[in-house]
């Protein structure tokens, strides 16, 4: 009897093991493309974790792949943001995408650097997404070339004392088919650069 119930034990623990582990494979997401401030809130979390009292002093977006700006949305979101305690500043990225050539996807912090927060900006002027940014623009010139790759930087004007939106027709702002300047407070237009 005991040799009976011995081998019904060892059939029992024999019968959950496999000799292949059932896993499923995990399919790469999709890229993900979010606005501005979508991806501002994501960093601005992170930021905090880093320093209490960290400020925004820039965001500015990267085209990636097939994604090219369109619709105030971008795959790759960078944010600098500024601690006076500590007198430093730290970058952070958000990635929607996975690719050997992007940045990890999620938040990813840079390295601390040395900065004077002169120009650091108060979230409380930013009202207006990325996405209204663009129809703002599209509404000045930027419909007439809207096969062109659309980048988006957002930081403070001292000289306008307002946070701005510089809706980027072109790879870099140097080399821009058109930039235009909309209030990230009111929505308001600015100007435009060609």
């Amino acid at each position: 009897m005991k040799s009976l119930a011995l081998i019904l034990l060892s059939l029992a623990v024999l019968s959950g093991c496999t000799s292949q582990p059932n896993q499923e494979e995990q399919k790469p997401q999709p890229p993900e493309a979010i606005t501005g401030r979508s991806a501002f809130q994501r960093l601005y979390v992170s930021a905090h974790g880093w320093a209490a009292d960290a400020r925004p002093y820039q965001l500015q977006s990267q085209v990636f792949g097939d994604n090219k700006g369109s619709d105030g949305k971008a795959p790759i979101w960078r944010a600098a943001f500024a601690s006076p305690a500590q007198h430093s500043s730290k970058p952070y990225v958000w990635s929607g995408v996975e690719s050997p050539d992007a940045p990890s996807r999620g938040v990813s912090p840079g390295a601390q650097d040395s900065y004077a927060p002169n120009n650091a900006f108060d979230v409380n002027f930013l009202k207006i997404d990325s996405d209204k940014a663009y129809e703002v623009a599209q509404k000045h010139g930027g419909d007439k070339i809207s096969s062109t790759p659309v980048t988006y930087l957002l930081d403070w004007s001292p000289s306008g004392n307002n946070l701005v939106w510089h809706v980027i027709y072109g790879a870099s702002r140097n080399d821009a088919k058109l930039v235009a300047d909309v209030d990230a407070t009111t929505g308001e237009f600015i100007r435009k650069e060609k």
